[in-house]
């Protein structure tokens, strides 16, 4: 049996074949009692209509390509939710791509999108390459989300107020007491921005001196690698603020395996408000970079692009909060501020 056609709907409802394409696409120009006798012809034949065939008449695939840096980073699940939804309640579909599952493919992959016709690229977190998107950008309608690299004339950017959240990070210790603070730092344009944050904040509160910043990669071996060397110090830090959740983890495996007690030995404080920070065995205090609002943002701006092209590329930043549970205290031998 010959599957439904376009034809059929419009002959079962009584109307033409190009009401019922203006139905099918949403039209607002069909009268009510139209539109429900092609929505009833839809349904009882069981129509489905042809996406291939329909794309090649509305010159649009109706999919959006989606590059991340690395799948891993739970952090990206709230992004890509608030991204998601926002995508298909605009008719759009989503292709993923990790560009962490084999680096040399971050050039072919931005080309497998264009290749493919997408109607748009959202690269989220930093690319090992982010020069690959320059090519991609004069193809197709591109942002980027989740970072700020890299800086091209017609991308827009939507991240988080990385400067900020480390400055609510680190004046948090500050206000508990903790006067030898120190930073694990990450890479690219995220890692810089909140070190130097870290370090101004630090700066700015006549802590310079007692301010130690050490190198991680934004994973659990490179947090609890830095934790172990902090705590080796002859001054050893009595809080640690992480680039991120991730990072935090691995300082608090550092810091148990040590023999230290969080938080009352050692202060930690993460980034991301992912998942991690929220389980009950590890309760840290992070910062809230709003993920999800990210995500709708980069794409809200996406769509427009989409329907403009040629205008200002922007940079859009969610203010972040900081969510305080059960990794930071005042520092030993300091009783609590009063409240």
């Amino acid at each position: 049996m010959k599957p439904p056609t376009i034809r059929d709907v419009a002959e079962r409802a009584g109307v033409s074949k190009s009401l019922v394409s203006l139905v099918l696409r949403g039209s607002e120009q069909v009268r009510p009692e139209k539109r429900q006798a092609v929505l009833t012809a839809v349904e009882e034949l069981g129509y489905r209509p042809n996406a291939a065939a329909r794309s090649l008449s509305e010159r649009r695939t109706r999919t959006v390509g989606v590059l991340l840096n690395d799948m891993r980073n739970p952090w990206f699940v709230d992004l890509l939710d608030g991204l998601h939804a926002r995508l298909y309640d605009s008719g759009l579909h989503v292709l993923l791509a990790d560009g962490h599952l084999n680096r040399r493919l971050g050039e072919d992959l931005t080309h497998t999108f264009t290749e493919l016709r997408v109607d748009g690229l959202v690269a989220v977190g930093t690319l090992q390459d982010p020069g690959v998107l320059r090519t991609a950008a004069d193809r197709v309608p591109t942002v980027v989300a989740g970072t700020r690299e890299p800086d091209l004339p017609a991308v827009d950017i939507v991240a988080n107020d990385d400067e900020l959240g480390a400055r609510l990070a680190t004046e948090h210790l500050i206000g508990l007491g903790h006067r030898h603070i120190a930073h694990i730092a990450g890479q690219g344009a995220i890692g810089e921005l909140r070190r130097r944050s870290f370090e101004a904040t630090m700066r700015e509160h006549g802590l310079a001196g007692s301010a130690v910043v050490e190198q991680g990669d934004f994973t659990e071996e490179g947090g609890y690698r830095a934790t172990v060397r902090l705590l080796s110090r002859p001054q050893r830090p009595t809080a640690v603020f992480a680039v991120n959740d991730v990072t935090c983890v691995g300082a608090l495996s550092a810091a148990e395996e040590t023999g230290l007690v969080v938080p009352r030995d050692l202060s930690l404080v993460g980034y991301d408000n992912t998942y991690l920070s929220q389980l009950r065995h590890l309760w840290l205090t992070t910062v809230d970079n709003a993920g999800h609002d990210v995500g709708r943002r980069a794409a809200q701006y996406l769509l427009d692009r989409i329907a403009d092209p040629g205008r200002p590329a922007r940079v859009d930043l969610a203010t972040p909060s900081l969510e305080v549970r059960g990794s930071t205290a005042p520092p030993p031998g300091l009783s609590p501020p009063p409240s």
